[in-house]
């Protein structure tokens, strides 16, 4: 369990970090690769709360919970992706 809730805790601050540095990034392409990161981080995290889930650590309404804020997590990166202006 603590392997697994420290998996999670770091792919949690790779979600914001990397939307943090591709913020700060000039061209369109570092900004697309860091909020890529973060979106395949942000994954990294749906697949820790399953695996969660299914050895019982969380119950399934938590899970249920977790699961709609990452797809709304998901959605949002993808608008911050193909809202990248063009240089």
């Amino acid at each position: 369990m603590f392997r697994l809730s420290d998996q999670l805790r770091r792919a949690a601050v790779s979600v914001t970090s990397n939307i943090a540095e591709g913020f700060g990034r000039k061209s369109p392409k570092e900004k697309l690769y860091f909020y890529s990161i973060s979106h395949g981080s942000l994954l990294e995290i749906e697949n820790q709360t399953l695996i969660a889930k299914d050895l019982n650590y969380i119950e399934i309404k938590e899970y249920n919970t977790i699961q709609e804020k990452i797809s709304e997590l998901s959605r949002m990166l993808t608008v911050f992706k193909k809202n990248i202006p063009q240089s």
